[in-house]
């Protein structure tokens, strides 16, 4: 299988980030790829709460979705689309951070929201609450498709080893992490914890990314880490892909998976304990 992780700087113009995506759409199918990824919130990078209510639509109403269903159907390829920002209609306001999973007819085969929010104090003068805006999700996700049987998660997630732990028990042998991850924790712990995930799991990890300064209208600009990573299930990283925006191609042998877990069971390991 192969696959085309799509590292974007998407900035808080909707119609320019699909845009964008589509284009590198087409270069990833024009590569052989069959499944292609683009990274978290790819329809608008923003640390405007305004500009996100401005911009943002319903799922049923959202413009990328529609726009990158289409192209996923015209080039007959899988997609995940890492995540959009969607407004959900809550009573607080709050929008969704929700992945899709596209199948080559176009229709969404898998959705899933963002579990953990990334609240943090990440420095000297800098707080980042992402509960304010968003709301968390509440169901892990295992989509079972032809390609692969595929767990999705979201950034954040990363840190969270029990839900990466459930999915592969469950059967995943691709795991999906798609992130648009700071450059002070990215640089400190992005490519430890996704090789962690893959050796504790046996899967494949697959992280499309967000990177570099992103546009703004309104509010600050963000920035992000980058560096696009596939994983294999033994902890080689098979592809990075930098600072710069591009398409990532990786191909993937399923049977590592088994493999990997052969040679360390240790999915079938655990044990009751006591305490702490």
């Amino acid at each position: 299988m192969r696959s085309a992780l799509l590292q974007m700087t998407s900035g808080d113009d909707p119609a320019r980030n699909l845009e964008a995506a589509r284009s590198m759409m087409r270069e990833a199918a024009s590569g052989g790829a069959d499944f292609i990824l683009t990274p978290e919130v790819t329809n608008c990078v923003s640390a405007s709460r305004a500009r996100q209510a401005e911009v943002l639509r319903p799922e049923a109403e959202d413009p990328t979705l529609a726009g990158l269903s289409a192209e996923a159907r015209a080039l007959g390829v899988w997609l995940l689309i890492g995540s959009l920002g969607v407004k959900t209609g809550d009573a607080d306001g709050r929008f969704a951070n929700r992945s899709f999973l596209v199948g080559p007819d176009g229709a969404v085969a898998a959705r899933y929201d963002k579990i953990h929010m990334f609240d943090v104090d990440i420095g000297p003068g800098e707080s980042i609450r992402e509960s304010d805006g968003y709301r968390p999700g509440r169901r892990a996700v295992l989509a079972d498709t032809p390609l692969a049987r595929i767990g999705m998660t979201i950034c954040y997630d990363l840190r969270f080893a029990h839900l990466y732990r459930q999915l592969a028990q469950a059967g995943a042998q691709i795991l999906t992490v798609p992130s648009a991850f700071h450059p002070l924790t990215g640089a400190a712990h992005w490519h430890t914890l996704l090789r962690a995930r893959a050796i504790e799991t046996g899967c494949f990890v697959l992280a499309p990314a967000q990177t570099g300064t992103h546009a703004a209208v309104a509010g600050r600009a963000r920035e992000t880490y980058g560096h696009s990573l596939a994983v294999a299930p033994w902890g080689e990283v098979l592809a990075d892909g930098g600072s710069e925006p591009g398409v990532v191609f990786v191909d993937l042998d399923l049977a590592d998976v088994d493999k990997a877990r052969s040679r360390v069971p240790a999915l079938m390991h655990d044990r009751n304990f006591e305490g702490p």
